[in-house]
């Protein structure tokens, strides 16, 4: 049910929760999916595969949206996960502030865009002794980071546009997708 409604989509939201910093020393304990409206998150933890929702992933047709591209696709690719097509609303935002020393952080930039106080406490929980159990705190602050990324995307692609800093962006994402590009 969840691919045949995310196959329809041109955007999805994106996010892992992780055990660490590290793909090399971490554990990847889930992948969220979001198209706005309807909300997935994939427990690997439990054993459960990612299955079709990983061909969504390389799928180049749509675009992938992440908050931090490239912590997510660094754990993503260290567990076998090819993605395509990336938006990463932290370099947009990035590009948007210019050196206005404004926070980046996804629960600032939702906050400033939508007034939306997005509650970052549970991550915390997700370390190396963490129990494995998906508590519906957890499930909940993990679908968090990721329902509002397709309506944050649509406001930073306008705010590029008006801005002429649409080429900026691409530069950026390029680096981050190709980072060999222009070496």
């Amino acid at each position: 049910m969840a691919y045949e409604t995310f196959s329809k989509t041109d955007v999805l939201g994106c996010d892992t929760e992780t055990s660490g910093l590290s793909s090399a020393t971490g554990k990847l304990f889930s992948i969220q999916f979001s198209d706005g409206e309807f909300n997935v998150l994939v427990p690997l933890s439990e054993g459960i595969a990612a299955g079709r929702l990983a061909d969504l992933l390389a799928d180049e047709t749509k675009v992938k949206i992440f908050h931090n591209a490239r912590f997510d696709l660094d754990f993503l690719s260290t567990n076998g996960y090819a993605v395509a097509n990336v938006y990463d609303t932290m370099i947009a935002e990035k590009v948007l502030t210019r050196g206005a020393n404004q926070s980046v952080s996804l629960a600032e930039t939702l906050y400033r865009y939508f007034a939306i106080d997005l509650d970052k406490s549970q991550r915390a929980k997700f370390n190396r002794k963490w129990d494995g159990i998906w508590t519906d705190e957890l499930v909940h602050y993990a679908l968090a980071d990721v329902v509002h990324l397709p309506a944050l995307r649509r406001e930073q692609c306008d705010w590029l546009e008006r801005l002429g800093l649409v080429e900026t962006y691409n530069e950026q994402i390029t680096k981050l997708v190709q980072p060999d590009s222009g070496q």
